[in-house]
């Protein structure tokens, strides 16, 4: 295992762990999660170091890695690109997403970062009535929070309005231990949100999302998830005409790491 950072475009520092060597796989967590949050990330990256290069990163503002202002969503394909350039050695890599991380894969993708494959899990749609779209006011919302020093109200903003936990249950979470790491990165909450863009509006995704991308990308949702984060990842993967939809042993919202490692490897092998 190694530690590093890279430097991104803007001057940005973002603290990466590597397991392995050969073909890099690099994994973007989604909202709210780094890597110290993680533990199916190492647990993973351990189960493929034996045949390939994995790279878990902090996302800017986030675990170890700084940040600049103001927040684009071009930041974050600079960073990725930082990484696969930096870090994978510029070679041919696949880019694994969780949730939110498996739209800023594709958005990454689209916008030219040089990406070999994707993997995604559970990636971010409402397209139909399994979920409320996003409220259209939903970034702004979580913006004006933290720059009126409410980091907590950010925090219980998603997982009311994108997580959809009932508010009672968030009051609750309010007063656990480990809810001031939340608030630590509240201001990054937002950023999964311009990542998700109108993915989550609950209308049909345009056919010019991700027109461009001509690369394999594979679909993965848990067998016992949430059905309306099955039906997103059923709608991504039929949208995009490169896509495999791959059910697999997993719930609420995750799956375990023999799992994934599993699917990645055969993703890669069959790609």
């Amino acid at each position: 295992m190694f530690e590093g950072t890279v430097t991104s475009a803007d001057g940005t520092r973002l603290a990466y762990t590597a397991w392995g060597a050969g073909a890099p796989i690099v994994i973007i967590d989604g909202a709210t999660a780094h890597r110290a949050t993680t533990a199916e990330n190492p647990a993973t990256a351990a189960l493929l170091a034996d045949e390939f290069l994995v790279i878990n990163y902090d996302r800017r503002g986030r675990g170890d890695s700084d940040d600049h202002l103001p927040y684009a969503v071009e930041r974050e394909f600079e960073d990725l690109a930082a990484i696969i350039e930096q870090a994978g050695h510029a070679r041919p890599t696949t880019v694994f997403g969780w949730s939110s991380g498996g739209n800023l894969a594709l958005n990454a993708a689209q916008a030219g970062v040089p990406i070999a494959r994707i993997a995604a899990f559970e990636p971010n749609a409402a397209v139909d009535d399994t979920r409320p779209p996003l409220p259209g006011d939903y970034v702004e919302r979580l913006d004006a929070a933290v720059a009126a020093g409410r980091p907590g109200d950010a925090v219980a903003l998603f997982l009311t309005e994108a997580v959809l936990l009932p508010p009672e249950l968030v009051a609750g979470m309010r007063e656990e231990d480990w809810w001031p790491g939340l608030e630590a990165i509240a201001p990054t909450i937002a950023y999964d949100g311009r990542q998700v863009g109108d993915a989550l509006s609950g209308r049909p995704l345009r056919p010019d999302l991700w027109n461009r991308i001509d690369i394999p990308v594979l679909v993965l949702h848990g067998i016992d998830t949430w059905p309306a984060l099955a039906a997103g990842a059923r709608a991504i993967a039929a949208h995009l005409p490169t896509a495999t939809l791959r059910p697999v042993p997993g719930q609420e919202h995750s799956t375990t790491p023999d799992v994934l490692a599993a699917a990645l490897r055969d993703f890669i092998k069959e790609n």
